[in-house]
């Protein structure tokens, strides 16, 4: 049986199973979570479906990447990364295959039930899983050099994606990242080490961390699907809110835009420092930019491009965080279980976000608003981080 931590397994092979997981990182987010940003209004063109109802394929989708993560967590934990995330190429290949054959709406959504489960089993969530299998404890920095992958999704997919679209038409570009899955990913994955999560030796161990320290699980759960439920609400309404403050929609964009390099930015600063401390301040430090950025929104006609940069640094580290802290304060054993179960309700968090604050919007509740009500929970991300650092040092 090969150890929990692969002990065997040298810089060279990390840096290839670090880079194998950087690409289908990227094409795994490219290609579910930022493909409706360029297709969604093409599809509605082309089959009359309201744009609501297209866009809603992906909430479905985060929703039944939040129902499976728990099992996703298990599998990895028993059977190891490799396994897992080679079965998420499948799956997302296949249900892009469906998305792009699919002639009414049940079977629009069939599909994206279908990436969902990729989605589940082959973002960051099943990606930290299986470094933490491979690496243990040392897995850290890998999740944190991930994440530097995972910044540049949207920067690559969105130009390949309306490229696609223009070429192509939607239904071809859905079918071509579905022969990417296959011909790329889905290759990457198998060459990853095939070391077993902690299931297999150490599930009584494993069991046992949770009822040791349910406050603390509970705790980092609430930032975790706090955090999600911004981040994801934000995606979607940013622009409306930015111009509800009296922003052009020209400069609303362009401000929308400081959030990526402001991610990758941030990140890379992680990288170079964040051995130096605890994860916990790492999730501090990104919650509280977080706050920082959204209450600045109340007087973002004097610093909206700080308010941004702000956001953007804390969403940027937050995603180091959510792998790295877990990490820290239980330990590998149970790990991969661990982030599938603190999976779910961020995912479902997700998945109900864009459809709440529009809802908010729909009920006369002013654009300029939802900024005071994703601050107030911000807020709140940053109250129960507090007490999980102070549970955490005790």
């Amino acid at each position: 049986m090969i150890s929990t931590t692969l002990p065997g397994l040298g810089l060279a092979r990390r840096r290839r199973a670090i880079g194998a997981l950087g690409i289908g990182q990227i094409l795994a987010w490219g290609s579910s979570y930022y493909l409706p940003a360029v297709l969604a209004a093409p599809i509605a063109a082309d089959t009359g479906w309201s744009l609501g109802m297209v866009v809603g394929g992906l909430s479905a989708a985060m929703l039944v990447a939040g129902l499976v993560s728990v099992q996703v967590g298990r599998l990895i934990d028993g059977y190891g990364g490799r396994v897992v995330l080679a079965a998420s190429s499948v799956l997302l290949s296949t249900g892009l295959a469906a998305l792009g054959s699919s002639s009414s709406l049940p079977m629009f959504f069939a599909a994206w039930a279908l990436i969902g489960v990729g989605m589940g089993a082959g973002l960051y969530d099943a990606a930290f899983s299986s470094l933490g299998a491979m690496l243990g404890r040392d897995a850290r920095t890998a999740i944190s050099t991930l994440t530097l992958f995972g910044g540049f999704a949207s920067t690559i997919c969105w130009p390949l994606s309306a490229f696609l679209v223009e070429a192509v038409g939607w239904r071809g570009a859905c079918f071509t990242y579905a022969a990417l899955h296959l011909l790329i990913t889905l290759p990457l994955y198998l060459t990853l080490p095939g070391g077993r999560g902690a299931g297999a030796h150490a599930g009584t161990e494993a069991a046992q961390v949770e009822p040791r320290k349910p406050g603390i699980v509970l705790l980092l759960a609430a930032v975790l699907t706090l955090a999600a439920f911004i981040q994801s609400a934000m995606s979607v309404h940013l622009l409306t809110i930015l111009q509800a403050h009296g922003q052009s929609l020209a400069a609303a964009v362009f401000l929308g835009g400081l959030i990526g390099p402001s991610q990758v930015g941030a990140r890379v600063l992680e990288r170079v420092l964040g051995a130096r401390y605890h994860p916990v301040w790492t999730m501090m430090a990104a919650t509280l930019l977080v706050a920082l950025g959204l209450m600045l929104l109340f007087g973002i006609g004097s610093a909206p491009a700080l308010a941004i940069m702000l956001y953007g640094a804390g969403v940027g580290i937050n995603s180091i965080a959510k792998g790295a802290l877990p990490l820290a304060l239980f330990g590998p054993h149970g790990y991969p279980v661990l982030m599938g179960k603190l999976a779910r309700p961020s995912l479902i968090a997700q998945s109900a976000a864009p459809v709440a604050l529009g809802m908010l919007i729909g009920v006369n509740v002013s654009a300029a608003n939802l900024a005071i009500v994703a601050a107030a929970c911000a807020n709140l991300a940053l109250m129960a981080c507090l007490f999980l650092a102070v549970r955490a040092r005790t």
